[in-house]
């Protein structure tokens, strides 16, 4: 076997492969001895067709059979013998292929790039110092008791926060428009829910009241037909129902796994969750910095097949999100709509998986095992968190793999200048969560106008 390798690019390669004639000619023929063996003739018993007549029938199917798997096996000795690390599959194709002839084929691929990790020295990233105060603790028990609130009808006047039960129509000048009506729904004033405008011309209406409401769609309404059209609803309130909030009492504080019932370890359990909650925030802002300052430091040449794997990974989780069904054809949703994404995240995988292996990074089973019982402590069994993680081998890969990105991270963080900024609770999550979405959010716009459409 002969192999020559091109290269075409900083990640392509040509491989050429020659295998001798002889060779395909003989596995040819011991295929096709072994073909007539097992086929049926008419006018000939089994294993008796003459081998000229086999070879005029099969023969064509059997060399490409046979030169398809010769080619896929020579491939494989060709980029071991050459030290080529493949980043996805190739493209295989036959230039000579002819009885008598050698075998000529040639493979194109992309490789792994050789990477040298730039460091990130004089990149500033910013680190949020939170405290968790009483006044934060309070707060979200105040969320906590209205996400578990119930609704009293009362005799009065709609106001903000109110929901009202209502019947509505839609009318586009004179003429009702589909979708628009409904009975019995219910909706809670201030809510954003409606058409902007619609919910504030409620305030003030009494049960039994009927009303018109007069609204501007938006100009980028999803139905087409009604964006930027001035409509009128004609609606009746059934029923206004104020919000009352969950009492704070040992039943509703034992659904939050305080067993005890007593306000002051409830309190002191939020504390601790939402101190982890900020910690988490806090870790992966300043990560996202970091990786984003690596990645600029380092242009990095990325496969496309390495890419077409992510973005096919962020197809899925997009179908998930809206909801789309297991049945959605993923493919409907067009690659570029992913395809910035998918590449970052190559490039930052590259970079990390390089500088771990560059600095000799490891993870411990003790440094699992303590990951392993950290990550627990956010469930009502740990325990039983922890036996199942430490007995599952891929779950072990997955924190692993964790371990040494933060261990990357640190010694990135060691190389820039980290400016520590004070936030509070609420800002050091949005921070975060803006950080964590960053372009996102024009895509998965994209893709819900695409699922709808």
């Amino acid at each position: 076997m002969q192999v020559s390798v091109e290269t075409t690019s900083q990640i392509e390669r040509r491989v050429t492969v020659q295998v001798p004639a002889e060779e395909v000619d003989q596995a040819v023929a011991a295929r096709l001895k072994d073909t007539a063996k097992n086929i049926r003739l008419n006018g000939f018993r089994q294993g008796r067709v003459p081998m000229e007549v086999v070879r005029q029938r099969y023969g064509r199917d059997v060399r490409n059979e046979v030169v398809g798997e010769l080619m896929r096996e020579r491939y494989v000795q060709a980029i071991t013998q050459e030290s080529l690390n493949p980043a996805g599959y190739p493209e295989i194709e036959p230039t000579v292929n002819e009885s008598g002839k050698d075998l000529e084929f040639v493979a194109t691929l992309e490789i792994y790039p050789e990477i040298q990790v730039n460091g990130i020295e004089g990149a500033e990233i910013e680190r949020p110092v939170v405290d968790v105060t009483d006044a934060d603790v309070e707060e979200m028990i105040e969320t906590l008791r209205k996400q578990n609130a119930s609704w009293e009808a009362v005799d009065r006047p709609a106001e903000q926060g109110d929901q009202v039960t209502i019947d509505f129509q839609g009318f586009l000048g004179s003429e009702p428009f589909e979708g628009g009506q409904a009975e019995n729904h219910d909706l809670v004033l201030g809510s954003g829910n409606f058409i902007p405008g619609f919910e504030d011309q409620l305030v003030g209406e009494k049960p039994g009241e009927e009303t018109e409401i007069k609204v501007t769609f938006p100009e980028d309404y999803q139905a087409e037909q009604l964006a930027g059209q001035e409509a009128t609803f004609k609606v009746k309130v059934h029923k206004v129902s104020a919000q009352k909030l969950a009492d704070l009492d040992e039943e509703f504080i034992q659904r939050f796994g305080v067993e005890n019932g007593d306000q002051e370890a409830f309190r002191a359990e939020v504390k601790k969750n939402m101190q982890r909650e900020a910690k988490q925030a806090v870790d992966n802002r300043v990560k996202q910095q970091a990786l984003e300052a690596l990645k600029n430091a380092n242009d990095v040449a990325v496969p496309q097949a390495l890419v077409q794997q992510e973005v096919d990974g962020l197809k899925r989780q997009a179908a998930q999100q809206f909801g789309l069904g297991e049945d959605f054809d993923v493919s409907q949703l067009p690659d570029e709509l992913f395809t910035e994404q998918g590449k970052s995240r190559v490039q930052v995988g590259l970079l990390l998986a390089e500088l771990i292996k560059a600095n000799e990074m490891d993870a411990s089973d003790d440094e699992i095992k303590a990951k392993v019982e950290e990550l627990a402590q956010q469930y009502q069994e740990p325990q039983q968190v922890i036996d199942y993680y430490l007995s599952n081998d891929q779950l072990k890969s997955q924190v692993k793999s964790a371990i040494l990105e933060e261990k990357a991270v640190d010694a990135l963080l060691a190389q820039a200048t980290v400016k520590d900024v004070e936030m509070s609770y609420q800002e050091a999550l949005q921070a975060a969560q803006q950080q964590a979405e960053g372009d996102e959010e024009d895509a998965e716009a994209n893709v819900e106008d695409d699922a709808k459409a």
